[in-house]
């Protein structure tokens, strides 16, 4: 009977035993698990060093000049081509090589710059790359237009006049171009007592009176109130050559703004930026600094140098011994009885009381207005 008890009683512990739930084997073949390294290679890829520097290369080689020329579009409005001038314009634009189209323009006789934004683009790509619209404005006016725009300023009172040639939704950069105003005003002189005057009222000139120095007055009020510049061209070729500078400064525009962007664009990584450091060999890297510390005071002599720093080879230990000391009269001429070394055949000598105060004073001074050279 103990016997089949006893199976028995292992039986049940065994029946115990396997009664207990397992857990699932799923959990072990999921598909987390498959997708996991597939995630983490993504991420890895996204903190990958080489692809954020090869993406901010990229961003840099836009905004280089010669780049962001290629992708700046001077914008021309038609009526600029009907005078026969227009030419010169049009041939200094192909040789530039940027883009440049035939719009119309609000105002009209006006050209307008604006970028094309690169494809495909990056994007770590700054947003003056994609900058749609340049804010500059160039209107070309004729003489006797732009001197009725200057008799209305005229006539106007304080800076509130409104600018008689540009539109109010215009862009903030607005200029004006004039070509040859100065042959205009010329042939514009009053008529001299020797001429024939006109036989009628009606043969009167009917054009507006301004003269130079009303034209001037003009120039100041649209440059401090209105900020708009006003060229004064001779030809088509002076023009053309602007226009070119103009575009060749927008080209350079993004390049300059992401250079002053970064924090301390001036300190370039190299060999020479980097200084000598002082080296660790018994302390001869401090004393070496010590020892240009002193040549730096007028009137010091290698020879000199030597002697103070061969006395106390640290600056600390020159502090120590002036602190020793017991009157101001010890303290200012503690270097001045040092010897120098004889150099050339000359005898020796001191320090000297001189140099021995300048230190002393360099030393321990709070003014920084103090003036350490009696004889400079």
């Amino acid at each position: 009977m103990a016997p089949a008890g006893c199976g028995r009683a292992a039986g049940s512990r065994r029946g115990r035993g396997r009664s207990r739930p397992r857990r699932p084997p799923t959990w072990e073949i999921s598909d987390s698990d498959t997708e996991a390294p597939a995630g983490a290679e993504a991420a890895e890829q996204a903190r990958d060093p080489a692809a954020e520097r090869g993406a901010a290369a990229e961003a840099l080689r836009l905004l280089r000049p010669e780049q962001a020329l290629r992708r700046l579009a001077v914008r021309v409005d038609p009526a600029i081509l009907e005078d026969a001038g227009a030419d010169v314009l049009m041939e200094a634009l192909e040789g530039l090589g940027c883009e440049h189209r035939i719009e119309p323009q609000r105002p009209a006789r006006s050209l307008q710059w604006s970028r094309v934004r690169p494809d495909p683009c990056p994007c770590s790509v700054l947003p003056e790359v994609g900058t749609a619209e340049e804010q500059e404005l160039l209107l070309l006016l004729e003489p006797e237009e732009f001197l009725r725009g200057v008799a209305q300023l005229i006539q106007g009172s304080g800076q509130v006049c409104p600018l008689p040639w540009f539109p109010p939704e215009v862009p903030s950069c607005r200029h004006l171009a004039v070509i040859g105003l100065d042959a205009y005003l010329w042939s514009r002189q009053p008529i001299t007592q020797g001429t024939q005057q006109p036989e009628s009222p009606e043969e009167a000139p009917a054009e507006v009176t301004v003269n130079w120095p009303e034209v001037e007055e003009a120039l100041v009020r649209l440059q401090l109130w209105a900020n708009v510049d006003v060229l004064l061209v001779a030809s088509w070729q002076e023009l053309s050559q602007h226009v070119c500078a103009v575009t060749k400064a927008l080209a350079q525009r993004p390049f300059k703004q992401s250079q002053e962007s970064q924090a301390f664009n001036f300190c370039t990584a190299g060999r020479w930026a980097a200084g000598k450091p002082l080296t660790g060999d018994n302390g001869a890297g401090l004393r070496r600094a010590w020892w240009r510390q002193i040549r730096q005071f007028n009137r010091v002599s290698p020879a000199v140098a030597d002697a103070v720093v061969t006395a106390f080879p640290s600056p600390r230990l020159l502090q120590q011994a002036l602190a020793a000391c017991s009157s101001e009269q010890e303290r200012r001429g503690i270097l001045a009885d040092l010897p120098v070394k004889a150099t050339d055949g000359r005898r020796p000598r001191r320090v000297g009381p001189d140099l021995s105060r300048r230190v002393y004073l360099f030393l321990t001074t709070t003014n920084p207005d103090l003036l350490l050279d009696l004889g400079s």
